[in-house]
């Protein structure tokens, strides 16, 4: 990792705490307001611990793009979590053979870029 790269990095890493700390619910509950700082918190530690071992440029920009993405989307619809995403259903396939692996290979390219590590860690 170049120390252009890493200083982005930890930049993304402290602005994704910063938020955590200043982060205020839709509802105004306090208690909802707690647990999704600390959803926050723990969603930034462990994605960030999981991918501190890559080393291909490529796969640490699309890391970066990924923070960057939910950083945004979060703070536009003020929800931590993952955007939902709505893909036809798997129903038009077979349970087996070539067209079930096509359906499964679009369906994982057609993933947004804010969902790629959220099913690894949820």
């Amino acid at each position: 990792m170049t120390p252009a790269t890493r200083q982005e990095v930890l930049g993304l890493y402290r602005k994704v705490l910063q938020i955590a700390r200043n982060w205020q619910s839709a509802s105004g509950q306090i208690e909802e307001t707690m647990r999704e700082k600390e959803y926050i918190r723990n969603e930034a530690r462990t994605l960030f611990r999981k991918n501190k071992n890559v080393t291909d440029p490529k796969l640490i920009k699309q890391c970066i793009e990924e923070c960057e993405a939910r950083i945004e989307i979060g703070l536009h619809y003020n929800i931590p979590y993952p955007r939902p995403i709505h893909l036809p259903p798997m129903g038009l396939a077979h349970k087996q053979g070539r067209t079930l692996r096509h359906q499964e290979k679009l369906r994982k390219i057609s993933k947004p870029i804010y969902l790629k590590s959220h099913d690894e860690v949820s």
